[in-house]
Parts: C-alpha cells; structure tokens; sequence
C-alpha cells in the first residue's frame, strides 16, 4: 500500500539522483547524434541540425555550446564543422561507456542480490523512473 505521506526522502533523493544522471546521459546521446551528424554532413547550422535530428532549436544550440567549449567544433560561416580533437573525443568516449557500464553491471549485480536477501512485501510499490522528461530541460 502506497505511504499516504507520499514517498520518503531517501525515495526522493534516490530518484533524483537516478533522473539526473539519466538527464545527463541523455544530453551526452543528443551531443553525440549531433557530431555524428556534423562528421557526415558538415557545415551544418542550428536549423538544419534541429530538423534532422527532430529536436527543438534550444536544445541543439545548447548541445552546440557544450560541443565547442570542448574543441570538438567549431563555427563557420556555413555551419558548425568538426574539428581534429573529435577523434580524441570518439576514443575518450568509447572508453568512458567501457567505465561506465562496468559500474551498472556492478550496480546491477548488487541490487540484484540485495532484493534476493530483502524481497519486497507484496503490497508495496516498486520504484520505476519515469520513461520521460527527466531533469531540467537543457
């Protein structure tokens, strides 16, 4: 049975927690649809970009940023274009995910082994993340 009060603050603060890293795995898969877009395509301008990716103007202008505060493009007259640093950055990211689903697994493995020793009782809720609009909007 659902608490009455609504969930607890360690519910709270496990779900925010989860939602921003969500969030932000989000925004690094929009950076990365568009600067695999840019390698194919290049120059591209914010409009361009948004409607072949199907995302707001905001959004892409914000992925742009992020983009170039890392060197991995750059402005031009026509549109964003890719620059060398994007082979290092493909290779960083490769090995960043390699990292990071080493840590899920982990995470997984344990979770999986905590609810083995602590099944729920049967009345209560399971915890889903929600399937969108996580974190603020960037």
């Amino acid at each position: 049975m659902p608490n009455p009060e609504g969930p607890s603050q360690d519910e709270v603060e496990g779900t925010i927690l989860v939602d921003r890293i969500l969030a932000e795995l989000e925004l690094l898969a929009r950076n990365v649809d568009i600067l695999e877009r840019l390698s194919d395509n290049h120059p591209m301008g914010i409009i361009r970009l948004s409607e072949a990716l199907k995302l707001p103007i905001h959004k892409v202008r914000y992925s742009l940023h992020l983009l170039e505060r890392q060197g991995v493009i750059e402005p031009s007259a026509e549109g964003a274009v890719v620059t060398e640093k994007a082979k290092e950055f493909w290779r960083d990211l490769d090995r960043s995910l390699d990292q990071m689903n080493s840590i899920i697994q982990h995470l997984k493995e344990r979770a999986a082994g905590f609810r083995a020793k602590n099944p729920p009782p049967a009345s209560a809720p399971r915890m889903v993340a929600p399937a969108g609009g996580r974190g603020r909007e960037r």
